[in-house]
């Protein structure tokens, strides 16, 4: 019944599934990171950088992440030459363009996450580490995000999950991640059912256990108010 899954060598089922975990690991790592510097911004004083946040977060969030991706490859790469390092590897460049275009699309809702976060702390905390005299950028750092992250632990995992899912948009193109290849077996093989059932399996099981510990870390690092 699962001879089907022996034909295909590179990349193999679970090569497939692999890239997908990498996409999604090192597009929440870039996510995190740029989404902070975004909720950060939303929440500064400069009126500048607050402006630039907001454009940046209610843009990004209503363009399909279809067109990002594809604009990653056709715009970046086809037009303006951009590589990310790899101008004679496709394989390594379209992987890269990926990642860039889902960075650049989950920070939104990261930042937006934080920001709700950020909002739960009460403003006393921020007024008194500023009677103190610590700067902006201290009293986000060593008092305002601390707890805001262990808030959002929850939201953040919803927004992990939605990444590993969204991942499959990087097959549009040529990343060799598991949409691409469940879309060639079902062109060449009979067992489309069978098939879709396999690669639907695979995501459960790097889904399901992520919602369920991040949920538990959630509930047991919660700010106790």
């Amino acid at each position: 019944m699962f001879d089907f899954l022996s034909k295909y060598d590179d990349p193999s089922v679970l090569g497939a599934f692999w890239v997908t975990i990498q996409l999604t690991v090192f597009s929440a790592i870039g996510s995190l990171i740029w989404g902070t510097l975004l909720a950060a911004m939303r929440v500064s004083p400069v009126p500048l950088m607050r402006g630039f946040g907001t454009a940046y977060v209610n843009i990004v969030r209503n363009i399909p992440l279809t067109v990002i991706i594809v604009f990653t490859s056709l715009g970046l790469a086809d037009i303006f030459g951009v590589t990310m390092g790899a101008t004679d590897d496709f394989e390594l460049k379209n992987f890269r363009l990926a990642l860039l275009g889902l960075v650049a699309y989950t920070a939104a809702f990261v930042c937006e996450a934080i920001r709700s976060g950020i909002n739960t702390v009460p403003v006393g905390q921020a007024e008194a580490a500023r009677a103190i005299g610590l700067s902006f950028n201290q009293v986000l750092r060593l008092v305002v995000l601390p707890q805001a992250f262990r808030s959002v632990i929850g939201p953040l995992a919803n927004v992990l999950i939605a990444l590993t899912k969204n991942t499959t948009v990087a097959a549009a193109i040529g990343v060799a991640e598991a949409a691409l290849l469940m879309k060639e077996m079902i062109e060449n093989e009979a067992q489309t059912l069978l098939i879709g059932a396999v690669f639907a399996f695979g995501f459960v099981v790097l889904t399901l256990p992520t919602g369920l510990i991040l949920g538990w870390l959630s509930k047991r690092l919660a700010v106790k108010r």
